[in-house]
């Protein structure tokens, strides 16, 4: 009778806990303060011949100096059939010769992984550079767009810093269409020219480009671990 109860137990708590939100392995991104104030990182598009997307991608500190306001303004895009389109912070600048592919995957210094998709209503679970994912896709033509996110940095340093890395514009299904690296634009926060390390000096969590599905498999077992351990105790 208690094998049963402990076995009924451990099966609910595994179910419930498998229903909670994707994180990354190293939890929910954390909020960024002190974001020297006036430093501004802009990713300008090429005049690439293979497409006519053009715009810029802004990220200044916030005011309070807790997290980023971006200005985004981009126009050009192909067949509304290939969207909504996509737009990321990758972990890797473009190199010189202006291939996307080499930008890597996303800014993940959290190690979340992108699937499954992020949930805009919970940003702090999603990947730091997945910024369509916390803020919108692109659905116009031009596409025009404001916003803070509070777990991006303008300070060199942590992982969260987006100023050596790089903006990826994407169709629906992940095709890379047009990338350009961040530059320090204005303020006199460090400026880290882009170098292929992408990541300056780490002091936070390191960015990784493997995928990771979120944190409740892992939870889940432990629960089930626990559950089998009381079970133990009580046979």
């Amino acid at each position: 009778m208690q094998s049963s109860i402990l076995i009924a137990l451990a099966t609910g708590l595994t179910f419930a806990n498998a229903q909670g939100v994707t994180t990354g392995k190293l939890g929910d991104a954390a909020i960024v303060d002190g974001n020297p104030l006036g430093v501004t990182y802009t990713a300008t598009l090429p005049n690439r011949p293979d497409t006519n997307i053009r715009g810029y991608v802004a990220g200044t500190s916030n005011s309070n100096g807790t997290g980023v306001n971006f200005n985004i303004n981009l126009s050009g895009f192909p067949s509304p059939s290939l969207g909504p389109f996509l737009y990321h912070i990758h972990d890797q600048p473009v190199p010189a010769d202006g291939n996307c592919t080499s930008t890597l995957a996303h800014l993940d210094p959290y190690i979340r992984g992108e699937d499954p998709p992020c949930d805009l209503t919970q940003p702090a679970t999603c990947q730091s550079g997945d910024l369509s994912g916390k803020h919108g896709k692109i659905s116009t033509d031009p596409f025009q767009a404001t916003y803070l996110d509070l777990y991006l940095s303008t300070a060199a340093g942590p992982a969260s810093f987006f100023g050596n890395r790089s903006i990826v514009v994407h169709t629906n299904n992940k095709t890379r269409l047009t990338c350009a690296n961040f530059t320090l634009t204005s303020g006199n926060g460090s400026s880290v020219a882009p170098t292929g390390s992408g990541t300056g000096t780490v002091t936070g969590p390191t960015a990784s480009p493997s995928p990771f599905t979120g944190g409740a498999a892992a939870n889940a077992f432990s629960l089930g671990a626990v559950a089998v351990g009381l079970a133990a105790l009580f046979l």
